[in-house]
């Protein structure tokens, strides 16, 4: 039990877990997001699910973490993985609020949670790692510590978007801006994009934009098509 009396050990510790709450806000967003058109008694079932799935791949990938981040067009994909996941939440919420079969719904949820998590913990975990000096499992004991807290800011950005339903257009914005940022930091691009912060805060921009516009769009026009079903008794 020495190890308990190293300061290294407790050191490391508090800073991987600093690291994993300082960067873990954006993931209890995705999780509420996710999760918030499920009833409520599925809620806490999607969010500890995609949870416990996020963190044994997110382990997995410390593994692999120098590696991962120096692969050409990894950061491109995991930029239109996470496009794709902000326009879909952000158009589930203009479609309104008919219901879906619960069980379906569930495992959605739970698999955009760890889809999102895994994608948005590409640039994370290289931070967690280092601070973990290449101690995976120091590391591991980290990341688990930090998980009650995201789960507990993952319901309160549920109840506070239960109440101001346009904080899921600003969430989706949000991913929008994380992948903006992503695909510019490719090393595939870096020959042929100038070294400058504009740049980032650019593409950031851009992401967040067309995020919310095309969500708005394709989810108004779901719904105009849903009305018009209920309207027309010919068509259902």
């Amino acid at each position: 039990m020495a190890w308990l009396q190293d300061p290294f050990i407790w050191t490391a510790l508090a800073q991987i877990v600093l690291i994993d709450l300082l960067l873990g806000g954006d993931n209890a967003v995705i999780i509420a997001m996710a999760c918030r058109r499920l009833p409520r008694e599925l809620q806490t079932r999607a969010i500890y699910g995609g949870m416990l799935g996020a963190v044994l791949l997110r382990i997995v990938m410390l593994f692999f973490a120098v590696h991962l981040l120096a692969l050409p067009f990894l950061k491109l994909i995991g930029a239109a993985l996470l496009l794709w996941i902000g326009i879909k939440l952000a158009a589930n919420q203009e479609e309104g609020e008919e219901q879906i079969d619960g069980g379906t719904q569930l495992w959605t949820a739970i698999k955009t949670v760890i889809v999102a998590d895994v994608v948005m913990s590409l640039d994370n975990v290289l931070a967690v790692a280092a601070a973990g000096n290449g101690n995976v499992y120091l590391v591991a004991a980290g990341v688990v510590v930090s998980i009650p807290i995201i789960v507990i800011g993952s319901r309160f950005v549920l109840a506070v978007m239960a109440r101001f339903s346009w904080l899921v257009i600003a969430g989706g914005g949000l991913i929008g801006w994380i992948a903006g940022g992503m695909a510019v930091s490719d090393p595939s691009l870096q020959p042929y994009l100038p070294d400058a912060a504009w740049l980032h805060w650019a593409a950031s921009g851009i992401a967040a934009v067309l995020v919310v516009l095309t969500g708005i769009g394709l989810g108004r026009r779901s719904q105009r098509n849903v009305e018009q079903a209920k309207g027309d008794p010919e068509r259902t």
